[in-house]
């Protein structure tokens, strides 16, 4: 019987509709792209919970760090898993303040995720206008533009961005302002060598025969080509940022002391270092180099994803 059906073309048991069959989206082909790398996903997992604890500090944090009431300046200095006066059991210790090293680095990762990820993406969005205007309009835009591109990149960003808050001073959006000045010319060089290539393409050539305005053809056609790249510069950039801004801020002309970051916190603690009090030090120091690391995964596997002839 089973023969008979077989001779007569009728499908087997295995075989399915074709509306049945799954359709890979290029979302789902990402996905399971980026899945393949263990180290990605727990890259990824470690930020969320780093992005998550910064985002709810003000509700799970012991204390208010900075919040005068709340700090006793007997409790200064003490060792991991000392109990204060006021009965608050300090895991990570305490700095010369008084104030609980734990909640201190949950505040301190909401300034430096804060200014990192608002520094990337100012930076982007200037770099990749800049970028597109290059390649787009060519000749002496293109020469110009480039040049000072090059100018910048002649200069160690840290250098650049000490001589920036020279003159501006401290504070966060000082800091802002400086690291975009220092970041904006990989986002302009990037786009700019995408761009080269996807305004020979034929949809160009269509935008202009159909006489569409230079934004439309710039922003709506040229730019989402050029995204792939452009997000894995964004993703490096902010680990960049991050570890730029508390660089600033341990050399003293980063972020106030009265909203410190984890580049001040851990310059807190460098004096002490050698009396033994490694805690004030060490532990934001850990949270910034997990933070960093964390955003690289992520960013090295976005880069094999988004371009394939990268892989290893």
């Amino acid at each position: 019987m089973s023969d008979l059906a077989l001779d007569r073309g009728a499908p087997g048991p295995a075989a399915l509709p074709a509306t049945q069959e799954r359709v890979e989206t290029p979302f789902r082909r990402f996905v399971s792209e980026f899945a393949e790398s263990k180290l990605a996903l727990l890259g990824l997992a470690v930020f969320t919970l780093i992005a998550l604890t910064a985002i709810f500090a003000p509700w799970i944090a012991p204390q208010n760090p900075y919040d005068l009431a709340q700090l006793d300046i007997l409790d200064g200095r003490l060792e991991p898993g000392s109990v204060g006066g006021s009965g608050i059991t300090y895991w990570l210790g305490t700095d010369d303040q008084g104030r609980d090293m734990l909640s201190g680095i949950m505040y301190g990762l909401r300034i430096s995720l804060t200014v990192g990820a608002g520094s990337a993406l100012v930076a982007c969005l200037v770099g990749a206008s800049l970028g597109l205007l290059a390649a787009y309009a060519g000749g002496r835009t293109d020469s110009l533009i480039m040049r000072l591109v090059d100018l910048q990149l002649s200069f160690p960003a840290i250098l650049a961005a000490l001589m920036i808050l020279a003159f501006l001073g401290k504070g966060i959006l000082n800091v802002v302002v400086a690291l975009v000045l220092v970041e904006w010319a990989y986002y302009a060089r990037t786009v700019r060598g995408t761009a080269l290539v996807e305004r020979r393409r034929e949809y160009i050539e269509a935008a202009h025969c159909l006489a569409l305005p230079t934004s439309r053809i710039l922003f709506r056609h040229l730019l989402p080509n050029c995204l792939p790249p452009l997000i894995v510069v964004a993703t490096m950039q902010v680990a960049r940022a991050i570890a730029l801004e508390a660089t600033l801020s341990f050399l003293g002309l980063g972020v106030p002391i009265t909203e410190p970051s984890l580049g001040l916190l851990i310059a807190n603690g460098y004096e002490y270092m050698l009396s033994g009090k490694y805690w004030i030090s060490f532990y934001p120091g850990i949270a910034l180099l997990i933070t960093i690391v964390s955003i690289n995964l992520v960013g090295d596997q976005l880069r094999d994803v988004l371009n394939p002839r990268l892989k290893k």
